[in-house]
C-alpha cells in the first residue's frame, strides 16, 4: 500500500514540476510557437507567390534564346531580338532561379564560341548544377576558355575536373583526360603528363582518346619529346 501510495505521490510531483514549468516558460513558448508559424508561413508564401512565378516566367521569356542558341546564332541567344530576350537579360533579371543559373552556362558557351573568353571565364564560374553532366561540361569549357588565355594552370585545373566530375560518360571525360595531359606535355612537364596519359590508358583503353594512349606513353617513355617547351 506504501509503494502504490509513494508512486502516486512522484506522480503527482510529475505534473505539479510540468505545471510549474508551462506556468514559467508559457509566454517565451507561446511566442517561440508563433515565431515557427510565421516563418513557415512566410517561406510557404515566399516559394508559392514569388519564387514559382518567376522561375516560370523566367522559363518563357528563356524560350527563344535557347532556340537561338541551337541555330549557333550566339548574339542573338546572348543580346535577344526586337521582340524577345536574350541570356544576359535573364541573368541580369531571373539570376537567382534555376532558369537564370542555366542562362548563365549558356552565356558562357556563347562567349566562348565568340572568341570573348574572359567573358566566357566570368559566366561559366559562376554556373554551378548538381545535373553532373552539365557540370562536366561546364569544368571542359572553361579549361577551353582558359587554355585560350594562356593560362595554363586554371586551364589543367578544369580540364581534371572535368574529367572526374562524370566518369560515366567515357567519351568526354576521356577527352578532358587527354586535354589536361596534351597541355602538360605542351609545357614540358612530361611526368605529369605521362602519369595522365597512363590514367587515361587504363581508365578508358575502350574510348578513341584511350585506345590511341599509347603513341603518347612511348613517345615520352622513350623518344625525347619534341614538343616540350625547353
Amino acid at each position: 500500500m506504501a509503494e502504490v501510495q509513494t508512486h502516486a505521490a512522484n506522480a503527482d510531483d510529475v505534473i505539479l514540476k510540468a505545471r510549474g514549468f508551462w506556468t514559467k516558460n508559457q509566454k517565451p513558448i507561446s511566442i517561440a510557437a508563433i515565431v515557427i508559424v510565421v516563418l513557415f508561413g512566410g517561406w510557404y508564401a515566399y516559394n508559392n507567390y514569388v519564387v514559382a512565378p518567376k522561375e516560370e516566367e523566367a522559363q518563357k521569356t528563356m524560350f527563344k534564346a535557347e532556340e537561338y542558341f541551337r541555330i549557333d546564332s550566339l548574339n542573338l541567344a546572348l543580346k535577344g531580338d526586337q521582340f524577345n530576350r536574350g541570356f544576359i537579360y535573364i541573368i541580369n533579371n531571373y539570376g537567382s532561379t534555376k532558369a537564370g543559373n542555366l542562362a548563365k552556362y549558356y552565356a558562357g558557351i556563347c562567349y566562348l564560341r565568340t572568341g570573348n573568353f574572359n567573358k566566357a571565364v566570368e559566366y561559366l564560374k559562376d554556373f554551378s548544377t548538381n545535373a553532373k553532366q552539365v557540370q562536366m561540361m561546364a569544368y571542359g569549357a572553361l579549361g577551353d576558355a582558359y587554355s585560350e588565355l594562356n593560362k595554363n594552370d586554371e586551364a589543367i585545373d578544369y580540364y581534371k575536373k572535368a574529367a572526374n566530375e562524370f566518369t560515366d560518360d567515357a567519351t568526354m571525360s576521356s577527352e578532358y583526360l587527354f586535354r589536361a595531359a596534351l597541355k602538360l606535355e605542351v609545357l614540358g612537364k612530361t611526368s605529369d603528363a605521362l602519369d595522365l596519359y597512363k590514367e587515361l590508358k587504363e581508365k578508358y583503353p575502350t574510348t578513341e582518346r584511350g585506345y590511341s594512349a599509347d603513341k603518347y606513353i612511348y613517345r615520352l617513355s622513350i623518344i625525347p619529346n619534341d614538343l616540350s617547351v625547353k
